[in-house]
């Protein structure tokens, strides 16, 4: 069932809003010049749903619901919110000139992703100044950006978490017309477009869909809010809400990818449970218009049922993040314990992950206090997403600390080295690729006081746990999103040039190098001498064969290479002067064996020579 106002042509406009408690629903349009037009009365129909078609209402009019004759309220699915939570919806004409007709999308193993906040990556904070940055992305190797959520919010300053109109562009951004230029852009370089959304919870600041029916459940319990009616009476309804949100972005916006937050706070008990009923529409959708879409989840519960494939019991998501890739590395190289890190910080840690992408499998977890998890060895390498920084291990810290700030260059390079080099799909946090070292911070514009208040209160609970010592940045003051905004010119500086042209050269040898771009873990070994913090990579594809070995320690460290039979050159050290490195010490060639001595925090890749 299409829901929201769909604009026909020619003026008619056709509204479909579901209310099934309601007796009387109808629009208020106030056209072009502020023309009040007569109320347009909807008419019940089948499964709670009114229905509708006003004339002489063109693109650009505002327009609101009565209900019941009283209460206004903007469309639960209004396109755009031109005044913000607040005021009334607009129409949206999704006619526009699209010159991606030849575009047929990217296989999700071969994204290089680069997240982005569309208020914080320029100084205009909008879609349109993103784009004169596209090419620079693209000539380190990007060829996927993914937006931070996007759906209306209260204010103009935002993770994009509380949004309330799942269907409507940040007015603040620039609305519908922004999102599309900036992704027929990207498409017109080659560059997919990921779109993150939030379907577990509705912020708290305008958040009126309540009124309209139950789309909420007292159930359940979310951190964030109210949880969403995905399995009660009348949740086949708030399932076509979200259901439609999904193909609204494939549809009018040509997105190419979603990536669904926090999915673990998607309750649902049912026999067949909306996720997997959202994949099979997906899937429809896309064979219909002749290209992929995917869909790809977080969840924190190391569930590999999301994944799987719905012939084996799962629901059949195209990929999902990967914490545990994460963690291992993060703890690792700042040597911090706290919170979930205490699971982690052994070279073991990283090598399982290496293999199975899941480090918990099932084990006991001395954070959570139970075992945790269920092995993921059977999901392809490709339908992993990893990472050493992103939106949340970032601005979850008191301070918005990005990873520059905790750990010496070379630790650096490293973390950014098993990411590329791991046969997983590689995600950087906007700022990332040149060492950036502004904080990625915690940031609201909400209005009342009592919410400016809970924001604050929560962030402190949440940190708790990491014993973190003073006080975070208000969320609510713009100098704390002003603070978050990254330094686009600090990429040409010296340091930062060089980590900007050691992320390109990895990301190239990634792409080139066959061994590298193959995701299949069934053409991998890892392993690693555990006292010594030494890991040990093994990958290939056909006659293409490489060999890795990371030194996960800040003290340098003797190494006997044991490599396979053949003649291995050496094709990337991160200890050379070019990367500001103490030096190469790691052989130029190897025959089989060698016994040398690798810096701290330092790597080297081998390539064997094909006769």
């Amino acid at each position: 069932m299409r829901i929201g106002a769909n604009y026909l042509g020619n003026g008619l406009c056709e509204f479909m809003v579901w209310a099934p408690f309601l007796n009387k629903l109808s629009v208020d349009i106030i056209g072009p010049g502020k023309k009040r037009r007569p109320a347009v009365d909807l008419e019940q129909i089948e499964f709670g749903y009114w229905k509708g078609v006003a004339n002489d209402s063109p693109p650009g009019s505002l327009y609101s619901l009565a209900l019941d004759g009283a209460l206004k309220r903007s469309d639960p699915a209004s396109h755009f919110q031109p005044f913000g939570v607040n005021g009334p919806s607009e129409l949206v004409d999704h006619e526009y000139p699209w010159d991606d007709a030849l575009w047929r999308g990217l296989g999700l193993a071969e994204m290089i992703i680069y997240e982005i906040h569309a208020g914080a990556f320029t100084p205009e904070g909008t879609f349109e100044a993103i784009i004169p940055r596209l090419e620079e992305l693209k000539d380190i190797g990007v060829n996927a950006i993914e937006l931070m959520p996007v759906a209306q919010f209260p204010g103009d300053r935002n993770w994009g978490y509380d949004g309330v109109f799942p269907f409507s562009v940040q007015n603040s951004y620039g609305g519908p017309m922004g999102l599309k230029r900036l992704v027929n852009e990207c498409h017109g370089r080659g560059i997919a477009v990921i779109l993150d959304t939030v379907y577990n919870h509705l912020g708290p600041e305008g958040n009126y869909l309540h009124d309209f029916g139950p789309y909420f459940t007292d159930t359940y319990k979310t951190p964030w809010g109210r949880a969403m009616n995905f399995d009660g009476p009348y949740s086949d309804e708030v399932r076509n809400y979200f259901i439609e949100n999904a193909i609204h972005w494939f549809r009018n916006y040509h997105i190419d990818a979603l990536r669904l937050d926090a999915i673990h706070a998607i309750f649902d008990f049912s026999a067949i449970p909306f996720l997997k009923i959202l994949k099979e529409r997906v899937a429809n959708f896309g064979r219909a218009s002749g290209r992929d879409f995917y869909l790809i989840a977080e969840s924190d519960l190391n569930d590999p049922k999301v994944l799987k494939d719905p012939g084996a019991g799962g629901y059949g998501l195209d990929a999902g993040w990967c914490d545990d890739f994460h963690h291992s590395v993060h703890a690792l190289i700042t040597g911090e314990r706290e919170g979930y890190y205490a699971d982690f910080g052994d070279t073991r840690h990283l090598v399982k992950s290496l293999r199975e992408g899941f480090v918990y499998s099932g084990q006991y977890s001395g954070y959570r206090k139970k075992s945790f998890g269920s092995p993921s060895a059977s999901i392809p390498g490709g339908r992993f997403i990893v990472f050493s920084q992103n939106h949340d291990q970032t601005g979850n810290r008191m301070m918005g600390e990005r990873l520059s700030q905790l750990v010496s260059f070379d630790a650096l390079k490293l973390a950014c080295g098993i990411m590329l080099l791991s046969p997983y799909i590689p995600l950087l946090f906007m700022g990332e690729e040149y060492g950036e070292d502004a904080p990625f911070l915690y940031f609201t514009s909400h209005s009342g006081e009592g919410l400016i208040e809970a924001a604050a209160k929560g962030r402190l609970e949440e940190f708790r746990e990491f014993k973190w010592r003073g006080t975070p940045p208000a969320p609510n003051s713009p100098e704390t999103f002003l603070k978050s905004k990254i330094n686009w010119g600090r990429r040409s500086s010296s340091g930062n040039k060089v980590l900007l042209e050691f992320h390109k050269a990895l990301i190239n040898l990634r792409k080139t190098t066959p061994a590298l771009s193959n995701p299949d873990r069934g053409c991998l070994e890892a392993s690693g001498d555990h006292e010594r913090r030494i890991v040990f990579l093994k990958r290939w594809n056909g006659v293409s064969t490489v060999f890795c070995v990371f030194n996960v320690s800040s003290a340098a460290n003797d190494i006997s290479l044991q490599m396979p039979e053949g003649r291995w050159k050496k094709a990337f050290d991160s200890c050379a002067l070019k990367w500001n490195g103490a030096g190469e010490t790691m052989p130029s060639v190897v025959n089989m064996r060698a016994d040398c001595r690798l810096s701290g925090f330092g790597f080297a890749l081998y390539i064997k020579e094909v006769a």
